[in-house]
């Protein structure tokens, strides 16, 4: 019988360490300390969160902003007329503005103190170097310089899309961008205020979802604002679109004006106006002069479309890209596509295939033209008192002939 002389060493051998195990967290809601929300500007502008400002071109989004900043670092006061109780930094991006012909002289306008306020002019690599700077892979960087510079109440990210690598239409691609961004405002307790654009034939729909690009802005954004021109006026309006932290209705006015600062330069700058009552749908529509179901022509994605299709066919893949250059979404494209009854046409074979995209040889939005004597539109549609026919009886084959004759021909 065989015998193993290493059987008592082996049983005192130490097992190996079992491998951790993965498990979900719950922790009980009676364990958690409810937190109230901070405020850089009360109900309006939290601090620790990301909040967006939306509004159509035009509207003094950025210069708005500037004021802002402006009251921050002076200690001035709000847009609704409430104090702001601590001066703090502030830190600008801005991937469109000039920092000297634009910037400054906006926030010299509006009385900002300059000693707090930080523009953001790149980043310095391992040569000394400068590159530029990317919000959306660059946020360590950010957080080293407030912690140099002792923080910032502001910080302000123009236009918010700059922050966003890859598709700003897709939802993964912008909260994988912004969630940086997200953490370092929670980490420094500062309100980082993104500038956007409504999406363009947007009227109709709620304030919050006018905001361009993926609803993902919107989502991630503890408040939505959003701004507007009022019709005919120098007024501008700006009003809660969405909130999770306070409520989301009433507004303020505003108005941009010009003026000239020292040396001479010309710039703009932002005057606090009134507080105003009523939902952001109801100040937008006013301010717009829209109804709620109105939208005008010029913005209406079937007439866009149309336009696009009207010298004739188009790859799909191009008109799907001037729509979206021009601020529609995927959805507005297919609706305007249904609206038109656009006529698809594939041509070629395995990856080669392109798609081409036509009107149909009606199109609701044009008047009705008849091709040959006997056309026959649609019913109540045509150019005489017989609507949905244009004759009663088809005319005999000499009286074609004879009709389609100059007045130099004879019919023989």
């Amino acid at each position: 019988m065989t015998t193993d002389r290493f059987a008592d060493q082996w049983a005192e051998a130490p097992k190996p360490a079992s491998p951790p195990t993965w498990r979900a967290n719950l922790v009980s809601a009676a364990s958690i300390t409810p937190k109230a929300a901070r405020w850089l500007w009360p109900q309006w502008l939290p601090r620790g969160m990301l909040t967006i400002l939306a509004g159509a071109g035009g509207d003094g989004k950025t210069t708005l902003t500037l004021g802002l900043i402006s009251t921050m670092t002076s200690g001035g006061r709000w847009p609704d007329g409430s104090h702001c109780n601590e001066k703090q930094n502030a830190v600008i991006f801005s991937s469109e503005d000039s920092a000297e012909h634009t910037i400054i002289p906006r926030l010299i306008a509006a009385g900002a103190d300059l000693n707090r306020v930080f523009i953001m002019q790149g980043r310095i690599n391992d040569l000394d170097e400068l590159e530029p700077f990317d919000p959306s892979r660059d946020c360590d960087l950010l957080a080293r310089e407030l912690e140099r510079i002792g923080g910032a109440g502001l910080i302000m990210i123009d236009p918010i899309v700059a922050a966003v690598s890859g598709d700003m239409h897709r939802a993964n691609d912008v909260r994988r961008s912004l969630q940086p961004l997200v953490n370092l405002a929670e980490e420094h307790g500062s309100a980082v205020v993104g500038i956007s654009h409504f999406s363009k034939g947007s009227q109709a729909s709620s304030p919050a979802e006018r905001v361009l690009g993926s609803q993902a802005f919107t989502a991630l954004a503890r408040m939505v604002l959003v701004s507007a021109k009022r019709e005919g006026e120098e007024d501008r309006v700006l009003a809660r679109a969405k909130s999770n932290i306070s409520a989301d209705v009433g507004g303020c006015t505003y108005t941009i004006r010009p003026v000239t600062i020292d040396g001479g330069i010309d710039t703009v700058v932002a005057t606090w106006g009134d507080v105003i009552e009523g939902s952001a749908r109801e100040i937008l529509a006013d301010a717009e002069q829209l109804t709620s179901d109105e939208v005008p022509d010029q913005d209406d994605p079937a007439e866009t479309l149309r336009r696009v299709l009207s010298a004739g066919r188009v790859s799909g893949k191009d008109a799907k890209r001037v729509m979206t250059d021009n601020g529609f979404s995927a959805k507005q494209v297919r609706s305007a596509r249904e609206k038109l009854g656009v006529e698809t046409v594939r041509e070629g074979f395995g990856k080669e295939i392109v798609s081409f995209w036509s009107l149909p040889a009606f199109v609701p939005f044009s008047p009705f033209v008849p091709s040959k004597n006997h056309s026959c539109p649609l019913p109540g549609e045509g150019t005489n008192d017989e609507k949905g026919h244009e004759w009663e009886n088809e005319p005999s084959a000499n009286e074609s002939v004879e009709a389609e004759l100059s007045d130099d021909e004879v019919a023989i």
